[in-house]
């Protein structure tokens, strides 16, 4: 069974920064492609950043390009995203997805979910 925890949520003013951290459990981590996905209230769920397996590439969202950074320590099986000069429009709950299993920009395209963990950004 893989399980994601996320956790480095909270309230920031704007400008701020934040690093949100996702733990999974299960042994076969290093395999992963691993994202970051985000649902603001009355909005789909969208695609914020991902990381293959090995770190080699990383993708983002235009929205967040430029002021975040996607990472992994495959010998702590975390997944990280440093978030920097935050905005109010980032408010949202943050998801961590794990195992590319399609597309690496779709909800569809991973199999293993976490529960979240709240990001607001006030103005």
């Amino acid at each position: 069974q893989v399980q994601l925890v996320e956790s480095g949520g909270g309230l920031v003013p704007a400008g701020d920064s934040l690093r949100l951290s996702c733990v999974v459990s299960g042994r076969t981590f290093s395999t992963y492609t691993m994202g970051w996905f985000r649902q603001a209230p009355g909005k789909e769920r969208e695609f914020v950043a991902a990381i293959s397996w090995s770190a080699g590439s990383t993708y983002y969202a235009d929205s967040v390009k430029g002021r975040s950074t996607i990472s992994r320590d495959n010998a702590k099986n975390t997944v990280y995203l440093q978030m920097n000069r935050l905005k109010p429009e980032d408010t949202a709950v943050y998801y961590c997805a794990a195992e590319r299993i399609g597309d690496t920009y779709s909800i569809s395209g991973y199999r293993y979910w976490g529960q979240g963990t709240q990001v607001t950004v006030s103005s």
